[in-house]
């Protein structure tokens, strides 16, 4: 008899949505059972579906979505013990080897099986599937194959050469060419050579997983789940730059990750596959260590991110020397983030063409985006480079939340831009997405609906910049701080026509005048949502109005008098005691008083206030 499956996504998404309690509970009912067994697993992606409960066997794999204790029981008691499929909960079907696609039988398809299949899972080809604290799982996936090629048939100069033509390029936001940066890294020269660095000097391989970005999730969730990934693509560059050590630099509001890299850490060690001559190559020797970083936003900068490392405060430093000549404690330095290492395992299994078949442009391979704010289906989905923003949008995301209307998404993070409907057209590339005025960034991507303010989504995103800072470069820190005033001033419905020049003129000076990418991108939101949405700033300044109805000081709250019914509810939901009137007559609102906190409209059983 063939052993049934169970797995239970146990990674921070799932544990938020109450995983752990479900997870409880399926111990206990198959406590004893033999013939089943019990996986905990990471995050495939479907974060709004979680809890998320998958039963493997006779290879197809059904996963049921927002399950909870009393449906558990359902599952265990009609699909694993009966072999009864449970069709209202069923939200995935698929082979045991992948999370979606596959299935023989239509009427067994999920209803995200369209959503899987259009994706092309390469760094998230184990998220979901594999125990994260289990490195056998990982192996037996085909983990550190990629490492034993390029090290027992590969020299380490064809190492990166597999690298450079898969055209490979840095998943952190610049999108550098990997390949070409392992190649600066390999030809660092200083120190006394050896067999293993013929250059002679100590080198780093450093990993940045200091994700700051609001509304970004990706690299925490790939530390979560599938953390010997980036582990063997760190030493594979290793190899082939010739580091012999090794950093993950992880923010420390990411436990879980840090708990399940450390003990991925340990266990690569016991294998050989970190350590002293690793594979058998008494020439290579490579460990990494994790240093959990304050959660400085600007330490995702690479010099910052060094001096964090050294224990020092974490501030940009002027390039040239870059690290790959003088990193961490001035020795030769190669830095990825955790997507880009991700990646690499499978290229040098499969090959380059392997992983540039898929791609637009100079942009190969895939992205994982986060996709959050005001869709249907947020989450995480790894697609193809080149597939327009449309497709993600409407297609992977669901669209937006209670059927919206589409107004504009936020790409790259506080660093990047607004894009407008018409531009949903484009193709998720780096090229194309810098055309528009945003960046790639690291994959944070934040839907807006018509009800979002345009203008108060800039001043937040400027308000997180100025905030996180590092007050080194006057034009980023006195620079940032005048345009969120002025921001502030036209939410408050104080500002006038000649602010939107000095926005544009501030944003220019602050883009040339800083050091490091944090004051250079800073402007980003700011000037994406004045070249697309201009209107929405002279309504703020003209008319004294917010369009979407958001920024407190330009909207006014109203009762139909001919409407009220006089319940008092409204007087009662009221914090601040800005409604009067009695019991069976018409209540007016005192506009003096209210502070436009919604809850009278909100409360309200006939839908007699208004809100202008």
């Amino acid at each position: 008899m063939n052993k049934t499956t169970v797995t239970i996504g146990l990674a921070s998404c799932g544990v938020a949505s109450g995983g752990l309690p479900v997870a409880e509970e399926l111990e206990k009912l198959l406590a004893g059972r033999e013939d089943v067994e019990i996986k905990k697993v990471g995050c495939i992606g479907y974060c709004y579906m979680e809890p998320l409960v998958s039963v493997i066997r006779d290879g197809k794999s059904y996963t049921y979505g927002k399950v909870d204790v009393e449906v558990l029981r359902r599952v265990v008691d009609e699909h694993v013990n009966k072999n009864s499929i449970v069709k209202e909960h069923l939200i995935l079907t698929g082979s045991e080897a992948s999370p979606g696609g596959g299935a023989e039988n239509e009427t067994e398809k999920g209803s995200e099986n369209p959503r899987a299949d259009k994706q092309v899972r390469i760094v998230l080809r184990n998220s979901g599937l594999i125990d994260p604290k289990n490195i056998d799982e990982y192996i037996a996936r085909d983990g550190y194959r990629g490492l034993s090629r390029a090290v027992k048939e590969m020299t380490r100069d064809d190492a990166i050469k597999e690298v450079l033509d898969s055209g490979l390029r840095g998943r952190g936001g610049a999108g550098f060419p990997t390949g070409m940066k392992w190649r600066f890294a390999r030809d660092a020269k200083a120190g006394q050579s050896n067999a293993s660095n013929p250059n002679g000097v100590d080198k780093y391989m450093v990993c940045n997983a200091d994700e700051g970005d609001p509304g970004a999730f990706m690299d925490r969730s790939v530390l979560e789940s599938d953390p010997h990934s980036v582990i063997e693509g760190m030493a594979i560059g290793a190899y082939s730059v010739g580091a012999s050590h090794g950093v993950i630099y992880c923010r420390a509001e990411y436990p879980m990750a840090i708990q399940h890299v450390n003990i991925a850490l340990d266990q690569a060690r016991e294998r050989g596959f970190l350590g002293k001559s690793i594979l058998g190559d008494p020439d290579f020797d490579f460990d990494v260590y994790v240093k959990e970083g304050a959660g400085a936003f600007v330490c995702g900068e690479e010099t910052a991110l060094i001096a964090s490392i050294e224990g020092q405060r974490g501030m940009p430093r002027p390039r040239p020397p870059f690290p790959a000549n003088s990193g961490v404690w001035k020795k030769p330095t190669n830095i990825n983030n955790v997507e880009t290492y991700a990646n690499v395992p499978w290229i040098l299994l499969h090959g380059a063409s392997a992983f540039n078949q898929y791609g637009h442009g100079r942009s190969k391979g895939t992205k994982v985006f986060a996709l959050a704010g005001k869709i249907k289906k947020g989450g995480l989905a790894e697609v193809p480079m080149g597939m327009p923003l449309r497709e993600v949008i409407y297609d992977i995301a669901g669209g937006i939340e209670n059927d919206r209307k589409f107004k504009a998404v936020q790409l790259g993070g506080p660093s990047g831009g607004c894009v407008p409907e018409h531009l949903l057209d484009t193709p998720v590339d780096y090229e194309s997405i810098n055309a528009t005025g945003a960046i790639m960034g690291s994959g944070g991507m934040v839907v807006m609906d018509e009800d979002t303010c345009v203008v108060d989504v800039a001043r937040f995103f400027l308000a997180f910049v100025q905030k996180e800072s590092c007050g080194k470069c006057p034009f980023c820190r006195i620079g940032t701080k005048r345009m969120l005033e002025i921001l502030e001033k036209i939410t408050r419905g104080e500002g006038v026509l000649e602010d939107i020049d000095k926005l544009s003129s501030l944003a220019g000076q602050i883009k040339d005048g800083s050091l490091c990418g944090l004051g250079q991108t800073a402007p980003n939101p700011v000037q994406t949502t004045l070249k697309y949405f201009r209107d929405e700033y002279i309504a703020h300044i003209v008319d004294k109005k917010c369009p979407a109805k958001v920024c407190a000081p330009l909207i006014h709250y109203s009762i139909d008098a001919s409407r009220c019914i006089g319940c008092t509810r409204c007087t009662k939901a009221c914090p601040v005691s800005a409604i009067t009137g009695t019991v069976k007559t018409p209540h007016r609102i005192d506009d003096d008083v209210c502070v436009r906190c919604g809850l009278c409209k909100k409360n309200c059983p006939v839908s007699c206030i208004s809100v202008d």
